[in-house]
């Protein structure tokens, strides 16, 4: 396979899919020429006003936060930028997951090339080069207010760059000068302004939310075929997705939600067999699923917008604007519009996960599922069957209900009142990403349930989608005949809907859904 191209940063088009396939699929990004101009330009500025001037400029020639108004001399602005790193690099707990930190590392290097900040080319390149060698700093997850963005996340990030911190290198834990030392690179010796621009940005409360929107979208789309196999197991009515009744209520997520269950639900022998049954409406987790999953779509919509213009924002402070010769104290980079994406985003996936459990206990029980077997085995008694996924489910799904409540109506002030608002934005983004997590194995649960209450109604066969989705989990979990432990299928069918695989599966098989 020909080798993909680096991926060239402006600071004005990176997308949602470039942080996947540089911190997922493992994509190179490099510095476009055009980076280069505006980085040049921007470091030529911040050189006149910080040995030139002798006007205050915040982080230049002044203190950080309260200390603002303490004046630096020109002899140590440079070992002021060293030691904000190792002021602010304080954070405690768990380090985030790898990928995050490696989409942490390329937004912070597209919004230095954006030209807005005074960082130098030779530290950007370098920043690069330890994304492109394999050198992943540890950073803690804990300990940023989303309000300067994320100073103490962001400084862990940047030590290593300056030979200090801790990195990741080979599946060693090192010091940072170990890990660049054998990975080939000699630390940087920060100049004016640069350890201010590597800590100042939105950068991981944006690399959360790009990698969870990817997420998150793929488990919307799975949420209907997981509810079309519920549907055809449970014997439901294909009318409450009929077009003509969503356009009477044109909710953009609503239609397109209707519209992919029935395109899944095409040439179901199943449902045609029960098409003159006396059953007249179905439970609302079945019937009112497009109107659930459409609301879940338009909150990610409203979440992809916000992360699409984040990516490629200016969000450090003081920002250089080269054509007006200032560098200009500012707010950008606030973290309150990634704090409600991020709180959005949970809520949207935590319902999708909260439908499909109860669409899952309708599967087990028999008082409700209109004569499949009490929690689809055979030999109920002897065996259990579906008896305790459903557990499962219903425990992440509570767990979630606790996680969905809004880090971002909170705030503490800090650096004595200076910083008096705060977006908790990161905390927002620990809770969706474990909701996530969460939502995932609740419909993967979903998918092993449905797939084989489906195969009591043999020989009728479900629709396109059914099939296509009961043969992508038969692909990771054999039919459940007597008892064995299901943790592992779990996680099986979890992994494959993260990666995208079971809907890709069903795609290929149901033609493209929305």
């Amino acid at each position: 396979m020909a080798e993909r191209t680096a991926i060239g940063l402006t600071g004005d088009d990176l997308t949602v899919d470039d942080v996947w396939a540089v911190a997922v699929d493992g994509r190179g990004a490099e510095l476009s020429d055009r980076a280069r101009e505006q980085m040049n330009a921007a470091r030529e500025l911040v050189e006149r006003v910080a040995h030139g001037s002798r006007e205050h400029t915040y982080g230049v020639n002044t203190g950080f936060g309260r200390f603002v108004a303490v004046a630096i001399p020109e002899e140590h602005t440079a070992e002021l930028q060293l030691r904000l790193l190792r002021s602010h690099a304080c954070g405690v707990g768990d380090p985030y997951p790898d990928e995050i930190i490696r989409a942490a590392m390329l937004l912070r290097a597209n919004a230095l090339a954006k030209g807005n900040s005074g960082a130098r080319v030779t530290t950007v390149e370098q920043l690069l080069a330890l994304l492109e060698r394999g050198v992943l700093p540890v950073v803690p997850s804990r300990g940023s207010v989303g309000a300067s963005g994320d100073l103490a996340p962001l400084a862990h990030l940047a030590l290593p760059l300056v030979g200090e911190g801790e990195a990741w290198f080979g599946g060693e834990r090192l010091t940072g000068g170990d890990a660049l030392s054998r990975a080939g690179l000699e630390p940087v010796e920060l100049a004016a302004k640069e350890g201010l621009s590597l800590v100042n940005g939105t950068q991981f409360m944006a690399a959360t939310l790009a990698l969870g929107l990817v997420r998150a979208k793929r488990l919307a789309r799975l949420a209907d075929v997981a509810c079309a196999l519920s549907v055809e197991a449970l014997q439901g009515s294909r009318t409450s997705f009929l077009p003509q009744i969503h356009e009477l209520r044109p909710l953009r997520g609503q239609k397109t939600a209707a519209a992919n269950v029935l395109r899944l639900l095409e040439g179901s022998a199943i449902i045609e067999a029960h098409r003159w049954c006396d059953k007249v409406q179905d439970a609302y987790s079945l019937r009112c699923a497009p109107q659930v999953h459409g609301a879940c779509r338009d909150l990610l919509a409203y979440a992809e917008y916000t992360v699409g213009v984040e990516l490629n924002a200016a969000t450090d402070n003081p920002l250089v604007l080269v054509d007006d010769e200032e560098l200009v104290s500012n707010g950008n980079f606030h973290g309150q519009p990634l704090a409600f994406a991020l709180d959005t985003l949970a809520m949207a996936v935590a319902e999708l996960a909260n439908i499909s459990e109860r669409r899952i206990e309708r599967l087990v029980n028999p008082n409700l599922s209109d004569g499949l077997p009490a929690f689809l085995t055979t030999d109920g008694g002897l065996n259990s069957g579906f008896m305790i996924p459903q557990y499962v489910a219903a425990s992440l799904v509570s767990e979630n209900k606790s996680l969905c409540h809004p880090a971002s109506v909170d705030s503490i002030p800090t650096s004595a009142g200076q910083e008096d608002h705060v977006s908790m934005g990161n905390a927002a983004g620990l809770k969706a990403w474990q909701v996530l997590a969460n939502s995932e194995r609740a419909l993967a649960i979903e998918l092993l349930a449905g797939a084989q209450a489906v195969e009591f109604h043999a020989p009728l066969e479900p629709g396109v989608g059914g099939r296509a989705a009961r043969a992508a989990v038969r692909d990771l979990s054999p039919r459940l005949r007597d008892d064995r432990p299901l943790a592992g299928d779990i996680e099986a069918v979890a992994t494959a809907i993260r990666d995208g695989s079971v809907f890709t599966a069903v795609e290929a098989d149901a033609g493209a859904l929305e």
